[in-house]
């Protein structure tokens, strides 16, 4: 009699066939790993003598401004950032107004206040005699420090430069104005616009406060701002094509607007 395969059989073999599908389709997909938080970068104190580690340009000028003052006498002395190393851009307009003082140009691009605090402590105004000492500096400073501290450091280096100096003038520059960059094809972004805005919102703080330190006699505050914007109160970029470095018709300007005031001072 022949035997009979019972029931169950093709039950049991479909139950193992489908079992290996079933935690496939049970198992939800693994959640993507949350980022790691960033750090924010760490703030320096505007205020301190911070050197540019590791940035050859920078130590390579300052050697030069050591031998500078061993060379001869300076009258007259420009102490910024890069907006006043651009003075070399200009040669015509420097010898012009200023080639009879026996002028000195100390500035260096990228410098903010904490790089010339570190300068000048360590001999940049050692050894010379200038009658007067032109500064402007801290739009560098504006991306990352409070107008209160760029006026507080930029207070430091004219006590220092006083101090390194007896019977010297200070002619303390407003910082000068600057607005949105454009991209290499021409564009202006928003972020620009917001970070323009909060950079000028710092200087416009830095120098209300600056011109606090006019003292009528040995430092004198000047503001200049105005010169450099057009009638819609925008800077020409003829002035300033990157809205931030003077071509030489700004240098022109500068010039002229701060001829009456630097020659009464260095009388």
């Amino acid at each position: 009699m022949p035997l009979k395969t019972p029931r169950l059989v093709p039950v049991l073999l479909l139950l193992a066939l489908l079992a290996p599908l079933a935690p496939a389709q049970s198992t939800a997909p693994a959640a993507p790993a949350s980022p790691a938080p960033q750090a924010a970068p760490e703030v320096v104190d505007a205020s301190a003598p911070i050197p540019k580690t590791g940035n050859a340009r920078f130590f390579q000028l300052h050697e030069s401004f050591l031998q500078r003052g061993k060379e001869g006498p300076i009258g007259l002395l420009f102490l910024g950032d890069s907006i006043t190393e651009g003075w070399r851009g200009a040669p015509h307009i420097w010898e012009h107004y200023y080639g009879k003082h026996q002028p000195a140009n100390f500035g260096i691009g990228g410098d903010q206040t904490h790089h010339v605090i570190w300068r000048i402590e360590n001999g940049e105004l050692d050894g010379i005699s200038p009658k007067v000492v032109v500064l402007m500096l801290g739009t560098n400073n504006a991306g990352q420090h409070t107008g209160e501290q760029i006026a507080a450091a930029d207070t430091k280096i004219v006590e220092l430069i006083r101090a390194k100096i007896p019977g010297v003038k200070v002619l303390l520059l407003a910082i000068f104005p600057r607005d949105a960059r454009r991209t290499p094809t021409g564009l202006i972004t928003e972020a620009a616009v917001t970070d323009a805005g909060k950079r000028m919102g710092a200087i416009e703080r830095a120098n209300a406060l600056l011109a606090k330190l006019d003292d009528g006699a040995n430092v004198r505050f000047l503001n200049i701002g105005a010169q450099f914007l057009g009638k819609d109160g925008r800077i020409p970029w003829t002035i300033m094509p990157d809205q931030l470095h003077l071509t030489p018709a700004g240098y022109q300007l500068w010039a002229d607007a701060m001829k009456p005031l630097l020659e009464e001072m260095l009388k």
